[in-house]
C-alpha cells in the first residue's frame, strides 16, 4: 500500500534541494518507495569532521532530510505542514570516504505526529547510524 498522499518525483526533489544546505551538502535523492525514502551524501570536505571521520551533525542533516521530506510527503500540503519536534542519533561506526546511503520509514503516522526511523550504511552496507525524527502535523 502507498503511503504518500502526496506524489512526487526525485526530480522535483532535487529542484527543491537547490540553494539548501542538502545540495551544499551534496544529498542526493536515490528513490521514492511505496513507504519509504532513500538517499545518499558523500563523505567528503563537506561532511567530514577534523578527525577525518563522517561528521555526527552530517549524518543528523541526512536523517532529519529524509524523515522531514517523507512526513511532507504524508499529509495534505495544502492545509498542513510539518515541523521538528526531536531527533536523536546513535553513531555506530566511522565512515572514512565514499558515500553513505540513508533510508526512511515510519513507525507512526498519525494526525498530529509521524515518527520515522531512519538507518544509514556505508558502501559495504553496514550501519553507520540510527535515528528516530519525530515531528508535528500543524494547520497553516
Amino acid at each position: 500500500m502507498i503511503l504518500w498522499k502526496t506524489q512526487t518525483t526525485l526530480e522535483h526533489l532535487k529542484e527543491r534541494s537547490k540553494n539548501t544546505l542538502m545540495e551544499h551538502l551534496g544529498i542526493e535523492y536515490l528513490e521514492i518507495g511505496d513507504d519509504y525514502l532513500k538517499a545518499r551524501m558523500p563523505v567528503d570536505n563537506r561532511t567530514k569532521q577534523t578527525a577525518g571521520i563522517l561528521h555526527g551533525g552530517a549524518s543528523v542533516a541526512l536523517a532529519e532530510t529524509l524523515g522531514s521530506i517523507a512526513a511532507g510527503l504524508c499529509i495534505d500540503r495544502k492545509k498542513k505542514t510539518v515541523v521538528g519536534l526531536e531527533i536523536n542519533a546513535n553513531h555506530i561506526r566511522p565512515a572514512t570516504d565514499g558515500w553513505v546511503t540513508g533510508v526512511t520509514k515510519p513507525i507512526h503516522v498519525g494526525n498530529t505526529t509521524q515518527i520515522w526511523e531512519i538507518k544509514i550504511y556505508n558502501e559495504q552496507d553496514k550501519l553507520v547510524c540510527v535515528s528516530r525524527l519525530t515531528v508535528a502535523n500543524i494547520n497553516k
